[in-house]
């Protein structure tokens, strides 16, 4: 009973301090009216906006874990993961161990999950040591990181040794193919896990309760002693390393943590898509996760649990929208192009959003 009382009222500090203090911004403002614009096109298309709120609901939690790693990292000020690749890649690596294996349900994903930890913490580990050293670039460098390690792991893909045939190439027996069919093995296994049914909606209970077990472990983090660490690292090194706080060690810590966390959402992605995308696939994963954490509200130097969450299912949502509407009063292949124009229009306008408050202030 103590704990839980305890659990409780560190549930009510959280929501008073963060969620309490909230204020919706111009970048948040912008997407609200256009996906409010979407929805009424969608209702005049008469669409069944009950399936699209049920697929709202999976895209949450299926890149809602890949927006949370961001946080870490974030709140260690070193900026923004745009080397989330190299987490991605790390977690690639523990499911095609695990499909290798022949492992299913819930064994197999968990296995991915174990398998993501141990490859994603000693590249988070390498990938950390980089960016202490370019301190102050930390963004600029972790793009060129991720985009390097992409065709390093291409050659990982073609030349690894594995040996399950449903993996493989047919022709000539090597090399991984771009996309691993995960149906005979773990797909969709925490989406149809205790899933709710309410009328025509359809609520995956364990697949918010993994998210949320995510979301409690980031918020648990930052109550620890690293935790708030991190956070006075992010909010002014010079106080943090007056008060003998190790720099290098704490940013280390979160670009790792980041990273292992990118692992698990890579595996949580997967299973809800059913495929493992290989080689390319992951180069620009990162950018969309980046613009659900600034719309969200993150000025680009701290972000919060609410801040991530919202936000996700926000771009989520809208780029939930866009494929019906594009295919009943646009050309289909508009679609892509749109997306992109507005996850890269986001960072765009955040970015400077931010540069101006700081010049203002």
């Amino acid at each position: 009973m103590r704990e839980y009382v305890r659990m409780r009222n560190y549930l009510k500090d959280y929501l008073r301090i963060y969620a309490g203090n909230y204020r919706i911004k111009p970048p948040q403002i912008i997407i609200l009216i256009f996906l409010l614009t979407l929805l009424i096109l969608a209702r005049v298309l008469e669409m069944d906006l009950v399936i699209l709120f049920n697929e709202s609901l999976v895209k949450l939690v299926m890149n809602g874990v890949l927006v949370l790693s961001l946080l870490p990292m974030l709140n260690a000020g070193a900026g923004m993961n745009f080397g989330m690749p190299v987490g991605i890649t790390g977690g690639l690596v523990a499911l095609c161990i695990s499909v290798n294996f022949r492992l299913t349900g819930f064994t197999g994903f968990f296995m991915s999950l174990l398998l993501s930890l141990v490859v994603c913490g000693l590249f988070g580990w390498v990938y950390g040591l980089l960016l202490n050293r370019v301190k102050g670039r930390e963004e600029i460098a972790g793009t060129f990181i991720g985009f390097s390690i992409i065709p390093l792991m291409n050659y990982f893909w073609t030349l690894a040794p594995f040996q399950n045939r449903q993996m493989l190439y047919p022709i000539g027996g090597q090399g991984l193919r771009p996309k691993i069919s995960l149906d005979p093995y773990f797909s969709k296994v925490l989406d149809n896990f205790c899933l709710l049914k309410i009328g025509g909606f359809d609520i995956p209970l364990g697949l918010f309760a993994f998210y949320a077990l995510i979301c409690l472990f980031l918020y648990l983090f930052f109550r620890t002693r690293i935790g708030r660490a991190t956070l006075a690292v992010g909010e002014n090194e010079a106080f943090a390393r007056l008060s003998g706080i190790d720099i290098a060690k704490i940013r280390l810590i979160a670009i790792a943590l980041s990273t292992m966390l990118a692992g698990i959402g890579i595996c949580v992605y997967a299973q809800s898509y059913g495929f493992i995308q290989l080689y390319d696939e992951p180069l620009s994963m990162a950018f969309p996760a980046i613009s659900a954490v600034l719309i969200g509200g993150s000025t680009g130097r701290r972000a919060w649990i609410f801040e991530a969450v919202l936000g996700t299912y926000l771009l989520q949502t809208i780029y939930l929208l866009t494929v019906p509407l594009a295919n009943e009063i646009l050309i289909p292949e508009l679609t892509e192009i749109l997306r992109t124009f507005i996850t890269y229009s986001i960072i765009l306008y955040a970015l400077l959003y931010r540069n101006r408050r700081g010049i203002v202030h």
